[in-house]
This record gives C-alpha cells, structure tokens and sequence, in this order.
C-alpha cells in the first residue's frame, strides 16, 4: 500500500510538471468517455431498466399477426381476445385495454385528458394496486353499479388539489357522471399520458366481432412458463381461429414480446447504433492519449534508465507508468461524467417531450459504476503499450552523451503508425455512419408528402358525444367553427380531419366491391379518414378528377366518396374510378357509396412509408366526436392561436382547445428519431476527424522534430524542399490511406446494422462512401502538410550542430 500511494504521488508530480500534456490527454478523455456516459445513461434507462412492476420479465404483449400483409403488430378483434383468454394454457392473467381521450368539465375549465379503457383484469396483470381506493371490478365492466373512474396520482393533484376525500365523488366526463373509486400511485408508468381509466365494455354484441380491430392485449406468462411455449400454444390457438372464422382470420396469428422489448422497439436501433458510435470516439481517444504517452516516454527515456540503472525493476517501471495513466484516465472520467449531466440534460430538453422514457433519464449508481469501469479499461488500454515499451529502454544507448539523436526505436515508430492508422479507419466509420442519415434525412425532405404544409395551424377537438348526439349536430359544430375560424384576419381557409396527415397514426376500412367479387389484387382494407368540406383545399391536396364535397352531401342524401389515386390505380387501373360504387365497413347493410372524386396520395403513416389505397367520407354523412381542425394562414400560424381559441369557446364554452401544433413541427416530428441520430453522429463523428487528424499531426510533427538531423543531412546533399515536403506528405498520406481503406471495409460491413433508420439510400452507398473518403484524405493531406510545411524550412546547418 505505501509503494502504490508513492506512485500516486509521483505521478500526481509528474501530472503538475506537464501541464500542456495533461490538459490535452484529460480533454480527449473527458469526451470519450463523458459521450459514452451519456448515451449509455439513456441506454441504462431505456434498454437495460427494467419496468416498474413485479416480475416484468413475465409480462409480454400479445399482438395479431397479419402474414397476408406482413404485419407482425397488429391491434387485436375482441372475439379474439376473449378466445384467447378463454383458451391459454400459458398465462396467469391476461387483459385488454384501448387508449381514448376526452373532456373534463364542472367546476373548472374544461380539460381535455388522454386515458384508456382497460379489462378490470389489467392492474391485476401489472400487480399494481391503486394508491387510494379499489381497482375495477368485473361489474364495473357492465356498470352495474354505474360509471366509474380511476385517475392518475398527477390529474389527482393538478385538477382536484390532491383532495384526500376525492374517492367516492363524482366527476363530470363528456357531461356524464362518473364515481371516482381510485387514485393510481405517482410512480405508475404503463401509460405515458393516460390521467383517467374506466372500464373497457364488452357486451356480447362487441365480443363477437372479429372484423374489428382496436384493443391492444397485455398478460403475464405463468411460473415457468418460456416465451417459446407461449408463442407455440397461442399459435395453435390461432391456427384454430382460422379453421373456424376463415373469413375474418384467414392469414392471422399470434405476435408475442417481452413487454420492455415491445415499449422500447422504435429507439433501440437508434440508442444501440449511437452507443457504439461513442465507443468509436473513445477508442479514437484513446490512441490519441497513447500517441501522446509515447512521445512523453521518449522525453523520459532518460529518467527511466537512470532510475533502472540505479537499481529499479523494470516491473517497478511498469507499474508506476501504468498508475500514472490510470490516474489520468479516473481524472478524465471524472470531467467527462460532468460532461455527460449536461449532455443527458441536452437529450432530455430535444427528445424527452416525445419519448417519456428518454425524460428519465438520469445519472444513477449502474452508470457511475459504467463510468468507472469505462475509466480503468481505457487507463489500461492506452498506458499498457506505453508502459511496456518504457519500461524495457536501451540503457547503452540511452545513457551515452549522443542518446539524444538516436533514432526512434522500429517499434515505438510501428505502434504510433498502427495507431494512426486505426483513428483514421475508426473516423471513417463514423464518418459514413453520418453521411448515411444525411442522405436518409435529404431524401425524406425531398419526399412529397401530397399536401403543403406551410402557414399550417392544427388543433385537435373532442365535442361531448352527450351533448351532439347525431352526426349533423357534430358536423354542424365543425363547420361553425371552421366559419368563424375564417372570418379571422391573416386566415386563408379552415377545415376538419380525423386523422393528420404523417402523424403515423391510422384508420382503416373493410371493403365491398358492386358486383359481388373483388378486383385481382384487391386489399381487404384501405385507410380511412373523415373529412369536411374543403379539406382538400385547405391542406392544398390535388383535386385530379370529379370534384370535392359540397353542401348537397348531408344524411340522408346519397352516400358519396373521394379516394386517392393509389386506390384509383389498384383497384381500377385500366377505367375511370368516377361513379364506381363500394361498400365501407363489415356491416353487410351498409349502404353504397358513390366514388365522386379522385384526389393526390397523401403520407398519412409517415414520410418513409408506400402510398397506400384511401377513402375519404364527408363528416355530414359520417360522424366522428373527435377531429383536428387545419388552418391555413397567410404568415406565421402561431399568431392567431389566441384567437382561435376565443372562437372555439365561444362556439362552446366546454370544448377544450389541445395538442396544438404547426404542421411544419408535425413534419419534423415524424423524422425524429431520425434527425437525433443524425445530429449525434454528426457531432460524434466531427469528434472523431478531429481528433484523427490531430492524432495524424501529432505523429508527423514529432516525426520532424525526430528527424531533424536526418533532413539537414538530406538539404546538406542536395535534396530541395519539395523533395522534403513530399517525403513527409508521403508518409503521413500513406498512414491515412491505409486507415481510410480499412475504415471503408470496417463501414461495409458495420452500416447493414443500421439499415432499419435509412431511407432512400443504400448502406453501402458509393456516394457517401466517396465523399466520405474524399473528406478524409484532405483532412489528412492538411495535417500533414503543416509539420511537413516546417521541415523544409530545416537550415542544414543549424540540423548538423543538433548534438
């Protein structure tokens, strides 16, 4: 113990006698490892934390699975539901719920809040239990004893003060009244939004569909019971469901995940493909800080075989040079996990609104031990080759009074080329990671999405279905406020959809074609959305044949429709689509529908998705409470918002004004994950050709200092500075150009895995690959050039008095 705390010493000696070198060496650590300890924080909380519940490994999702579309996630029917919750022989529990929103009223303002309607088995899955109250019972599903409501510990405190006596009261909800019988716990987490939850009903009439799709299922495996032995018994189950419903279930079966896996599944490609893009700029970091060692040992040289010729072991040697680069390596993991604080604050404030899991994300005991662990591995890596070629020096020629010029030894010059070599194929890598989702996030942004959504305000209403009854009422609703919303200076047009376009979300229809047999090719369903009129004009989709909704199509007139042209083309693509006439929906008495007009493709699920078949209905003929209302301004949307929201409550003092957005913002977020990832690697890999080229430099310019006696040897026989200024260029170049080769290998085969974020463009793209190359060579020409630039200002004779 007293000999390492006298190494600690020395080397906190050695630290203070190189400032130069010791800032530079913790700088590069403090990113490398600081980046790695702020990725692996959202990594730690996303991935590797496990859910907040008893058990979690034990709860799965279970999903239908369409094998005719190949969708492997879909919503599930609730006759199927109800079959497989009769029929399991692997779960202890299983549950249903269904996400909806609604509107608060009474005393307060009206509050619009997200919420689920959830089987009163669900909390029993999850092995939560409400903080105050009871959980749902089964004739809560009936509402036997009338309309009940559990809230969220959060709308508990914002909208009823924390009242401790609120259980038992009654709440309005869409005019309705419903018995508060529980409050959830602050820390309950399965749904991000959700403030209210009351009690999925399923009488008979709804458990027997099955051409209807909306519950999303959630149980808890039995003790012992694998993943396989559930996927293998809920398939023969499914297969079953086919044999005796091949009409509705011809081609599904069963999806069964994790439940972490299946909340994570959109951010783990992108969290995994930065996690080693990090490792990459450590890595770089690293042998930037072992090319610095280097040169220091050689300004050592001398000390360490004084200190060997008076009797040190060269394992004493070893070991003090290695604690020094352990103790730098532990400084520098402490900057850099202060770094990482404000790095993880930094990915809170640009994702963590869209992505709750990301908003957790924090500095726990996982990531500091990480962080530690990080630091004592890269003390190693980088002070074990060091110490090694330190500690076993040439005391002969070391010690003579020329030591001072000789020559660097063969393998202290290898290992700083091998160093080189490896930042450069590391930065590569980096590099064509970057330039791939530039590419990707280029070519979603030259996508037409089929609308112009510029000087676009959207706000979503959710009318009481109490208080409109009917679907005229409701329409009649939309279009005053789309009036009165127009009279506003600045305003253009206003209009109302069901579902915004590249939200990523999506309704569909069952279809019926006149005539009794289905066109070759045609698709069971197409998406479905509700419009009013001069919806089209407002969000500037084309009109391409037979005209828009107009005021004679009300209920009871003759149903009319509007579809897109991929629906135009797939199902009628050698006749005209006009005055063709389909039937919507499984209800075989469905009235038909005329085909009236044939408008643009519009991106509904995103911008990286096909153009899919879509119908569009007039909402004076169909109804829906909830709409977002568009509203197309002459400058800057955000203006009238004040406005607008006086306009909806005076149309109705209780329909609450939310999820307001610009329909710019709303294209942004629909490439978010995207973008992000751009942005780090961008950022990760500018990191990297730094520190390449500086690692590049640095070898090349104690290279010439080296060397300076050679060159003056070279000047003094005749060679110019243009054959000196190449022969440095040259070997710098050659170093590079090793690394850019190997690096483009290395990406060839690393950029496959992140095939899932790119659109567009290939994961081998030659282009990326060129510029990427390109980019890196003149970087590397650069830093070459300086320290070569010096060397021929070399004076011979001031070189050949060097010793």
């Amino acid at each position: 113990m007293t000999t390492l705390w006298q190494d600690v010493r020395f080397g906190l000696r050695m630290m203070w006698k190189s400032p130069g070198f010791t800032i530079v060496a913790l700088l590069a650590l403090a990113l490398g490892i600081g980046a790695n300890t702020a990725i692996f924080s959202v990594v730690n909380t996303v991935l590797l934390r496990p859910l907040p519940y008893e058990q979690p490994e034990r709860l799965v999702a279970v999903w239908e699975k369409d094998t005719k579309e190949g969708k492997d996630e879909n919503v599930v029917a609730p006759a199927n539901f109800s079959d497989w919750r009769e029929q399991n022989q692997v779960f202890e529990a299983i549950a249903a719920y269904s996400p909806m929103s609604a509107t608060l009223t009474g005393q307060n303002e009206p509050e619009h809040v997200e919420g689920a309607q959830i089987s009163p088995g669900l909390f029993s899955v999850l092995r939560v239990r409400p903080m105050q109250g009871r959980a749902f019972l089964p004739d809560d599903e009936q509402f036997s004893g009338g309309p009940v409501m559990i809230v969220s510990h959060r709308l508990w405190q914002r909208r009823f003060g924390a009242d401790p006596n609120l259980i038992g009261k009654t709440v309005s909800l869409e005019g309705e009244s419903f018995t508060v019988v529980g409050i959830m716990p602050p820390d309950f987490k399965f749904f991000d939004d959700a403030d209210i939850y009351l009690p999925l009903f399923l009488d008979s009439k709804i458990k027997a569909m099955r051409a209807r799709h909306f519950l999303r299922v959630v149980a808890r495996l039995k003790q012992g019971v694998t993943l396989d032995e559930a996927r293998s018994n809920m398939e023969q189950i499914a297969r079953q469901l086919q044999a005796q419903y091949p009409k509705t279930n011809d081609g599904l079966g069963v999806t069964i995940k994790g439940l972490h896996e299946d909340s994570v599944a959109n951010l783990r490609p992108a969290l995994l493909l930065l996690l080693g893009a990090v490792c990459f700029v450590l890595l770089i970091a690293s042998a930037n800080v072992i090319n610095l060692q280097l040169a220091r040992a050689a300004i050592r040289q001398r000390e360490i075989s004084i200190r060997i010729a008076l009797g040190a072991s060269r394992l004493r040697i070893f070991r003090q040079l290695l604690t020094e680069s352990l103790m730098l390596s532990l400084f520098g993991g402490a900057l850099g996990t202060l770094l990482a604080l404000w790095g993880v604050d930094l990915l809170i404030a640009l994702v963590g609104e869209k992505f709750p899991q990301v908003a957790e994300t924090g500095i726990d005991r996982r990531v500091l031990f990480f962080t530690l662990g990080v630091s004592c591995l890269t003390g190693v890596i980088f002070g074990l080759a060091p110490a090694l070629v330190t500690s076993k020096p040439d005391l002969n020629e070391t010690l003579k009074d020329t030591g001072r010029s000789a020559t660097e030894s063969f393998r202290r010059n290898r290992l700083r080329s091998l160093l080189v070599i490896s930042e450069v194929a590391f930065a590569v890598v980096l590099l064509v990671g970057a330039g791939l989702m530039i590419r990707t996030l280029a070519r979603l942004r030259a996508v037409d999405p089929g609308f112009n959504s510029h000087n676009v305000l959207t706000f979503s209403l959710s009318p009481s279905e109490t208080k409109y009854e009917t679907r005229t009422q409701l329409a009649q609703l939309y279009q005053q406020i789309a009036g009165r919303i127009e009279k506003l200076p600045g305003v253009k047009s206003a209009a109302a959809v069901s579902t915004l376009p590249i939200s990523g979300r999506s309704s569909t229809t069952a279809l019926a074609f006149e005539g009794g047999s289905e066109p070759v090719g045609a698709a069971p369903e197409v998406g479905y959305l509700l419009v009013g009129p001069n919806y089209f004009g407002t969000m500037e989709i084309p009109l391409m044949k037979g005209r828009d909704f107009n005021g004679s199509d009300v209920e009871g007139a003759t149903e009319v429709i509007i579809i897109n042209e991929a629906m135009a083309r797939r199902f009628w693509p050698n006749e005209d689509a006009i005055g063709k006439r389909i039937k919507l929906g499984p209800n075989p008495k469905s009235p038909w529908a005329t085909i009236v007009g044939v408008v643009g493709n519009v991106r509904h699920e995103g911008l990286d998705t096909n153009e899919r078949p879509e119908v569009y209905e007039n909402y004076f003929q169909h109804s829906d409470s909830s709409m977002t209302m568009v509203v197309r301004t002459l400058d800057n949307p955000q203006r009238i918002l004040p406005a607008v929201r006086t306009q909806v409550k005076e149309a109705d003092a209780d329909l609450p004004v939310y999820n307001v957005r610009v329909m710019d913002q709303v294209v942004l977020e629909s490439v978010l994950i995207r973008r992000l990832s751009m942005l780090l690697l961008e950022i990760f890999a500018g990191l990297a050709i730094v520190l390449a080229a500086i690692g590049l430099y640095g070898v090349m310019a104690y290279s010439v200092t080296r060397r300076t006696h050679e060159i003056g040897i070279r000047m003094a026989l005749g060679a110019q500075a243009p054959d000196v200024l190449r022969m440095i260029i040259g070997q710098g170049m050659t170093l590079a150009l090793i690394g850019v080769a190997i690096g483009l290998g290395a990406a060839f085969v690393l950029t496959s895995l992140m095939s899932s974020l790119l659109y567009g463009v290939s994961a081998t793209d030659p282009v990326t690959f060129i510029l990427v190359s390109l980019l890196l060579a003149t970087v590397a020409f650069v830093a070459c050039f300086i320290p070569a630039r010096r060397a021929t200002r070399v004076d011979p004779l001031t070189a050949l008095r060097y010793e």
